[in-house]
């Protein structure tokens, strides 16, 4: 297809301010790139933590967004795994250099010199982006552009979450029911567990949202379960739901903070880690996270629940979801097909 000399663009100038409408010149790739027409982008709390200036040193002008869908119309001249006209989707994780002590020992996603989307690399929130193709995923055909966006980031990073929670685990909280939780609890209810879905206090219709996938119980995240976890997830950013989960949890159980950022967490008294509870951190994905999640999603049927906005709304869709307005994933919707 002929691709265009100029396109639209959300471009951050500053953090702390809005997002601007512009025209710039559509990048073309260089000998391993691929450019693709963007069909579709997620809208993630990490786009809200980088406007917010909360995640330092992004590649300033830039265009957010790291939940891509888009069809290949260039593909450099050294590109051989992929090809013009196929649909794929680009991650947070947008290159690594394969080279330092961590590619080397295969945790990729913790790579010294690791570039993301959408943060240190031109994202989503535009009519045309770059991808490197080793970060490309190729899209399941029963994924719309539009249901497929949530699950490269939120179900990216919410299924290495849960896997980090390990196998015998029979009842597991989500703190924060959004995009993440909303992908996990199908498939976790799907696998027999038991979800306890906690949210903001008061939120009822997220709890009835959480009931509707399956959720065994959900209520405020001020609350205990009525049951002891055997582990928990946390994917709202606030530092306080640390020691809560952790109150949560029966002994040996495993609490897993799924952010890229949280406010501070506050001090907590030792015996409620003591009894081998665990508390870790999960830092970006890997390629075979992406390449699991992507079989498991049609296998379970996972429905991704979406709320669409034009790519002039970007700014709109951003305060929805900083004010807890959006019913699973917010999407921008650029060039639907």
């Amino acid at each position: 297809m002929n691709v265009p000399d100029v396109m639209k663009a959300m471009v951050l100038r500053e953090p702390r301010t809005r997002l601007q409408m512009e025209e710039v010149p559509v990048p073309r790739p260089g000998p391993e790139q691929v450019l693709l027409r963007v069909h579709a982008c997620g809208v993630c709390r990490t786009d809200l933590h980088i406007l917010d200036g909360e995640l330092s040193g992004p590649s300033l002008p830039l265009v957010l967004g790291h939940e891509i869908v888009g069809t290949i119309v260039q593909a450099g001249e050294r590109v051989r795994s992929l090809s013009a006209g196929e649909r794929v989707g680009v991650p947070w994780l947008g290159w690594t250099c394969g080279e330092c002590r961590y590619c080397r020992r295969g945790q990729e996603n913790l790579c010294e010199r690791a570039r993301f989307t959408g943060y240190t690399l031109p994202g989503g929130y535009a009519e045309y982006t770059l991808a490197d193709p080793r970060y490309c995923f190729r899209v399941p055909e029963e994924y719309p552009d539009a249901q497929a966006a949530p699950l490269l980031c939120a179900g990216l990073i919410g299924y290495r979450s849960y896997r980090m929670i390990g196998a015998n685990v029979e009842r597991l909280g989500l703190y924060g029911f959004g995009a993440a939780a909303h992908i996990i609890a199908q498939i976790a209810v799907h696998q027999g567990k038991q979800v306890y879905a906690f949210t903001s206090p008061g939120d009822a219709q997220a709890q009835r949202f959480a009931r509707d996938l399956g959720a065994a119980w959900a209520g405020d995240s001020t609350s205990l379960p009525p049951q002891e976890l055997d582990a928990a997830i946390i994917f709202a950013p606030v530092g306080p739901l640390v020691p809560a989960a952790l109150r949560a949890v029966a002994k040996a159980g495993v609490v897993v903070c799924g952010g890229i950022h949280m406010s501070d967490i506050p001090s907590f008294p030792y015996d409620i880690l003591w009894g081998e509870r665990v508390l870790r951190s999960v830092a970006n994905l890997t390629r075979q996270d992406g390449e699991d999640l992507l079989k498991v999603a049609p296998r379970v049927r996972v429905k991704t629940e979406v709320e669409l906005f034009p790519l002039e709304e970007a700014n709109l869709a951003l305060g929805r979801l900083r004010e807890g307005k959006v019913r699973g994933a917010a999407v921008l919707h650029i060039y639907p097909e």
